[in-house]
């Protein structure tokens, strides 16, 4: 119960409806409790003097009693469920929220099912708890005490006897909820690999149908939603225990208030209408003592699902949790420099970038080139605070980067990712993207730098054109230039192009350098690339070789020195020459 005591601040928000929904359960309680008494008052009644009046009085103040018990009922639902859906969308909102402001590593470790299993089944076994499992567990703890209490009244002795199952009943519920404990959190495992599976199908259908695996994929999921049913049937099998043990044991209290009760009508020592009353406070019994046994099982799956959403929540930001902010850094102008900076991915790996040292001055362009897996993208991650350096400095305008708020440090540095990616929204929203307000000048202006207007003509809605998935209706060239529309909506201070050409001819490429050339001005550009012909005209050429600044210069330098740019030039000049011919 210690992950359900989170929810208490959820609780306190909307503290004055739960205590209303209370007041309408004890009132809908106190109705449903009179209709027993009125039921004996009434046979006792009629024992005496059968009279058609008398048969109507108590028929009209029955119906009546039950009219608002009935209404007081629809109240509770109106307040404690309504509640429970308001903090169902609270949970779900910082659980969203929190997940949005965790750091990169996280989403490398959590994969997207996995989390979207969070986001719903769990939230939605937690709900039980918030809403029907508080309202029930209120309702019918009142309503024991309430029937137990008047109970007692009319007759102790055969109270007790009725209540001798009971302490039965409770041992048997404590015992089966530990195990419905266990298998839920089993199930909601397995419910993870399922969304994940089924999510990284969608997403790499394309893949899937070029290999012909789609008999695989039909096995491997259906597999896994094997094991999710076995799952789910072992603990329906413990459930399937509840109900038939509870009737049981309730129906054992119903036998002996006949056999104990009736004998006492016989010898006189209580009243039929007693009797009656007995049996029917009884039969109310019953709902509290299953409804007990169904609120525990919701308390279990809530418990099981609360501890997997802590385990989310209590994910830190340990990138931008940090007391060295200074908010008084507002703006940054673009130069950069790397001080002694190694960097690893996690305490137990390799270092993938070692001891760098490199300045980069406001408006200058310089290209970092490589072989794959030389530490470049990793390089550049650390300028945004993807990542944090292992060890080193990394100053941006003599702060250092740990200084300064994320939102002024990040809106101030345009990134275009190796990996593009494009929502499932319109081509304006998607450029638009990193923008408050969008600017159709912006947008025009951008769209010419990147060369994506020539494109426009072949969208049928121009900028309204609905992409689909992950852009999945543009071509790889299309894509990588929507991508670098959107970095350049944001006026950065910072451009970032991680390998952004790959999938753009030459020509095209050349078109948009020389137009960046402009744009960048007095701004500072980082430009990633395996080809020569994109990064030869830059300020500066940074090659890196296993996490180490192996060389460094202009081209001519470079070329001169006769190392690893020289021999990464030869070959591709070689490879455009074997183009010609062919």
């Amino acid at each position: 119960m210690k992950s359900l005591k989170k929810l208490n601040k959820y609780f306190f928000r909307y503290k004055f409806k739960i205590i209303l929904g209370i007041i309408f359960i004890l009132f809908s309680n106190a109705a449903q409790v009179y209709i027993p008494i009125l039921l004996k008052d009434s046979i006792d009644a009629l024992k005496e003097n059968i009279s058609l009046d008398l048969i109507i009085k108590y028929a009209i103040l029955i119906v009546a009693v039950a009219i608002v018990g009935g209404v007081f009922r629809f109240l509770i639902r109106t307040t404690i469920i309504i509640v429970s859906r308001k903090i169902e969308f609270d949970l779900r909102s910082d659980l969203w929220e929190h997940i949005q402001k965790l750091p990169t590593k996280f989403f490398q470790n959590n994969s997207t099912g996995n989390l979207m299993a969070h986001a719903t089944n769990d939230i939605s076994a937690v709900r039980m708890y918030i809403g029907p499992a508080v309202m029930y567990s209120i309702d019918t703890v009142s309503k024991f005490i309430i029937v137990i209490v008047i109970m007692i009244s009319l007759n102790p002795m055969l109270t007790l006897y009725t209540l001798i199952p009971l302490p039965l009943l409770s041992y048997f519920v404590y015992k089966l909820s530990k195990k419905i404990h266990t298998r839920f959190t089993l199930i909601q495992e397995k419910f993870s690999e399922l969304t994940t599976k089924a999510q990284e199908s969608f997403s790499g259908i394309r893949v899937v149908k070029s290999y012909v695996r789609e008999e695989n994929e039909i096995k491997h999921f259906t597999k896994l939603s094997n094991d999710y049913l076995l799952r789910n049937m072992e603990k329906v099998k413990i459930q399937a225990w509840f109900m038939p043990m509870l009737f049981m044991i309730t129906g054992i209290s119903v036998i002996i208030v006949v056999w104990i009760g009736g004998s006492m009508v016989i010898e006189k020592t209580m009243t039929l209408g007693e009797i009656m009353a007995f049996v029917a406070y009884l039969g109310l019994l019953i709902w509290p003592v299953i409804a007990f046994g169904w609120v525990l099982n919701i308390i279990q799956q809530a418990e099981a699902s609360m501890k997997r959403l802590m385990k989310i929540f209590s994910e830190k930001d340990d990138i931008y949790e940090s007391s060295e902010i200074n908010d008084s850094i507002a703006q940054i102008d673009g130069k950069i420099e790397f001080k002694n900076v190694s960097f690893k991915y996690g305490q137990n790996n390799n270092e993938v970038l070692k001891n760098i040292s490199l300045e980069i001055n406001k408006g200058e362009t310089v290209a970092i080139i490589g072989h794959t897996g030389s530490g470049k993208t990793s390089l550049i991650n650390l300028i945004p605070r993807l990542f944090d350096t292992t060890s080193g400095e990394l100053l941006i305008d003599g702060n250092n980067v740990k200084e300064i708020p994320k939102e002024v440090l990040r809106k101030n540095i345009g990134l275009v990712a190796q990996e593009t990616f494009l929502f499932s929204d319109t081509l304006l929203n998607n450029i638009g993207y990193g923008l408050e307000v969008i600017d159709n000048k912006v947008i025009e202006n951008v769209a010419e730098i990147s060369q994506l207007k020539k494109d426009l003509d072949s969208f049928k809605a121009g900028y309204e054109t609905i992409l689909g998935e992950r852009g999945i209706t543009l071509s790889g060239g299309q894509k990588q230039r929507t991508s670098l529309a959107r970095a350049l909506a944001i006026n950065p201070k910072i451009l970032i192009l991680d390998d952004s050409f790959s999938a753009v001819d030459t020509n095209t490429e050349e078109e948009i350098l020389t137009k960046l050339k402009e744009f960048m001005q007095n701004r500072t550009s980082i430009i990633i690339s395996h080809r020569i012909s994109t990064v030869k005209n830059a300020d500066k050429i940074i090659v890196l070789e296993n996490g180490v600044i192996a060389e460094q210069g202009t081209h001519d330098e470079l070329v001169e020195l006769n190392g690893i740019y020289a021999d990464l030039f030869t070959k591709q000049l070689l490879e455009e020459e074997l183009k010609e011919i062919e």
